[in-house]
């Protein structure tokens, strides 16, 4: 127990979208003979088993965002409103990623009404106690549960670059805690989700506040210590940072689970190269040898 990366939970979302766009910005879809695009899931089993080779994790998990619609876009309707519908070539795709990780005996985790990230929290939250878990991602978000038994492996361009987060790497890069990072995103918003934060209050000055005040209820407190221009700029957004404290914070209580058992690696070899065979992929068969 506690080797250096004993559960992997796979950000499946974060993977697909990536694979996607890498070849779709070419115009190449690699659609098959039946008419469907697999661009995305190709690329996808590339990165997901080039992670488990590299870390050779005991236990894997997949997950996944279901639909748009979830508890944040009910508290802001216009959260992530910046995001067009997915491409046409994409949308078939979403099945097929599940069944080919299904096919590798790897559980899909998902529920309606909140996203891979949250579900990501909750197993995390319960696994770290007894284990060591690694978040294979391409998005920061998930930094804020950075612990002494979570780090977050951040895909690089290519396949097989990451960049590794620890809890001590992002103090000692940001200046805070990972916690922290709610507040921070909290202040200067997300623009990538499309939540505003306080307006005219960027990174450096939340890093800063964060810094010398703690959190949000520290600042808040202390409102008469800040500048004139700072002091103003929060008491005229205070709803709006509440708020965005309420979309930035992973929710880590998800009603999912899985059991270890289930995610314990055990790739059965002619079952994932029949699936290949069947969506028509080739020079995947030397990721599972």
């Amino acid at each position: 127990m506690n080797k250096k990366h004993d559960i992997l939970l796979i950000d499946g979302m974060a993977l697909l979208f990536r694979s996607f766009y890498a070849t779709a910005m070419s115009g190449y879809y690699m659609v098959n003979s039946k008419g469907t695009p697999t661009n995305a899931v190709h690329g996808f089993v590339k990165h997901m088993m080039t992670a488990i080779n590299t870390f050779s994790p005991s236990y894997v998990i997949c997950c996944w965002d279901m639909g748009s619609t979830t508890f944040r876009t009910e508290l802001y309707p216009e959260y992530k409103g910046n995001r067009g519908a997915p491409p046409e070539e994409l949308i078939p795709q979403f099945d097929l990623v599940k069944e080919v990780v299904s096919s590798f005996d790897i559980p899909n985790i998902g529920l309606k009404g909140y996203e891979a990230d949250d579900c990501i929290g909750t197993l995390a939250k319960e696994f770290k106690e007894d284990y060591h878990v690694s978040i294979l991602t391409g998005d920061q978000d998930i930094l804020q549960i950075l612990n002494e038994n979570i780090s977050v492996v951040l895909l690089q361009k290519g396949f097989g670059n990451y960049l590794i987060y620890t809890k001590d790497k992002f103090t000692q890069e940001k200046g805070i805690l990972p916690t922290q990072m709610i507040d921070l995103k909290a202040l200067m918003g997300d623009s990538s989700d499309n939540y505003p934060g306080v307006k005219g209050i960027g990174e450096k000055t939340a890093l800063k506040l964060l810094q010398e005040f703690s959190s949000i209820e520290g600042i808040l407190e202390n409102l008469e210590s800040l500048t004139k221009g700072q002091r103003s700029k929060i008491e005229n957004d205070l709803d709006m940072l509440h708020l965005s404290r309420k979309l930035a914070e992973i929710y880590c209580e998800v009603p999912v689970s899985c059991s270890l058992d289930d995610a314990s690696i055990k790739i059965n070899k002619e079952k994932v190269l029949e699936k290949f065979k069947e969506l028509e992929f080739k020079g995947l068969e030397k990721f599972i040898s």
